[in-house]
């Protein structure tokens, strides 16, 4: 490996920079954006459970708030459930896209990753064809240098497109799952508006076992 990155020359260094970020806004949207991490399954039950059950406290917001970027939504909504369906539904709206801004963090960098490795690649490319070019002499070609300007520009080309396109992929994914997951707390804080303003009719029961999560939903926030 080292010798691939001795033969590709100092342009290298940008990519394999490019390279380390991109691997680890990765992995770090992977954990970040998993579904049962932005919208808990059985949030929505035992929210209404417990708003059924005992109403609307400070403490419950507050702890609601903090579980997810689901409760967040559904947090805002409730401590507007004493004004009109408008007014609930603009603090329900407020709350999504400041989760989905949140959701949507690193995905910038990486999309410039994306698009930046092919033109470092080509930068690299152009820096070999110099070396190539300079190898001609009076007195003949060198070949070392000719070896070394080719490798730096078909190295460095390789490195750019193999950075750009993962980097391009996961970026295309993470985007399309963020949009998703804001679709699903859209739908879910919409039934809680409803289900306040006694609107929503086909909501099923909450099942025993969501009753039973809920009534340790104080002691008990989602990590």
């Amino acid at each position: 490996m080292f010798a691939i990155i001795q033969a590709a020359g100092w342009p290298i260094w940008p990519l394999l920079l490019a390279s380390v970020i991109a691997v680890a806004l990765i992995i770090e949207r992977s954990i970040s954006l998993r579904a049962r991490k932005i919208v808990p399954p059985t949030l929505l039950e035992q929210v209404i459970s417990v708003y059924q059950r005992q109403g609307v406290s400070g403490e419950v917001l507050e702890r609601l708030a903090k579980d997810s970027p689901l409760g967040a939504v559904l947090a805002a909504g409730l401590r507007n459930y004493k004004s009109s369906r408008y007014v609930m539904k603009e603090a329900v709206e407020e709350a999504g896209r400041a989760a989905a801004h949140d959701m949507e963090r690193f995905l910038t960098t990486l999309g410039t990753i994306a698009t930046a490795a092919p033109l470092l690649g080509l930068f690299g490319t152009v820096i070999g064809m110099i070396e190539i070019f300079g190898s001609q002499s009076p007195g003949g070609t060198n070949p070392q240098q000719l070896a070394h300007g080719i490798s730096v520009a078909l190295y460095n080309t390789a490195f750019g497109i193999a950075i750009s396109i993962p980097s391009l992929i996961f970026h295309r994914h993470f985007k399309n799952q963020v949009d998703t997951l804001v679709v699903e707390m859209e739908q879910q804080a919409a039934k809680l508006i409803d289900i306040v303003h006694g609107e929503r009719m086909d909501f099923k029961e909450p099942s025993r076992n969501s009753q039973d999560q809920s009534r340790n939903f104080q002691d008990q926030p989602r990590s």
